[in-house]
């Protein structure tokens, strides 16, 4: 039968893997690091796995395929939940209050007050991640923002000295957060007094997700002087590790 049915570019996926996590179906997988459409009939054709694709490599298309299974996903659903391991974080747990609704500014120690082998922590508040930070907490007030990737923290080794001193501090992965960052980060820079953006992400595909929400809601929110003005490459010798840190300094007079 012909029907609608969704089409994956290859050449425009970047292999963030965030429509295999949205197809609720689970007609999406990756395969050589690139979405691909695994079975006709498990697409439903309602297109969920659209707006989490950073890329607009999924559209619609009208063509045979086999209908629409439910029947068959139910059974997969089963199959794959009676032989996929229970994840210790994922058992649900009795909390008396939300991390998010526990915002605080941290005050990071002085080289001086720690001890010699230990450098001090320079985290200025807490949550960091970014679906846990409430929007209009005091520390945005006047703040210069950082928005990292989950893993470049684990990449390099002075990230606390290099790149949280003196900012405000969000991190998330757009592969493993089924979240739209780019809600929330237009939500905290029209909302706050925010002076500059730093974003920090690994080379791997599946960052470009972060980086591209945080840019287009810096475009579209403010006047912005050199987006990605500063473009620093590290490189970790001894593991070929790369990652970006890309600042975008915002002035005063531009907000909309």
């Amino acid at each position: 039968m012909k029907r609608q049915i969704i089409h994956i570019d290859q050449e425009k996926c970047n292999g963030c893997g965030a429509c295999a996590a949205a197809c609720h179906e689970g007609a999406i997988a990756m395969i050589g690091g690139k979405a691909t459409l695994m079975r006709d009939d498990y697409c439903d054709g309602m297109g969920d796995c659209l707006p989490h694709c950073p890329t607009g490599a999924i559209t619609f298309e009208q063509r045979e395929a086999a209908p629409y299974n439910e029947a068959a996903v139910q059974a997969a659903r089963q199959h794959k939940a009676a032989h996929t391991p229970g994840c210790p974080g994922s058992a649900p747990k009795a909390m008396h209050v939300c991390p998010g609704s526990m915002a605080k500014a941290l005050h990071p120690a002085e080289a001086g007050e720690s001890a010699p082998t230990m450098a001090p922590s320079q985290l200025r508040q807490w949550p960091v991640q970014i679906k846990l930070v409430p929007v209009n907490a005091p520390y945005f007030d006047g703040a210069r923002l950082l928005i990292a990737a989950d893993c470049t923290a684990y990449a390099y080794a002075a990230f606390h000295e290099r790149f949280i001193r003196g900012h405000i501090t969000l991190v998330g992965c757009p592969k493993l957060d089924d979240v739209d960052y780019s809600e929330k980060l237009t939500a905290i820079i029209r909302s706050n007094d925010i002076q500059e953006v730093t974003v920090v992400r690994m080379e791997v595909p599946c960052c470009g997700g972060l980086e591209n929400a945080a840019q287009a809601r810096l475009a579209g929110v403010r006047q912005v002087h050199s987006v990605a003005g500063r473009n620093d490459l590290h490189r970790r010798a001894d593991s070929g590790l790369i990652f970006f840190a890309k600042r975008a300094c915002i002035p005063q007079s531009s907000m909309l």
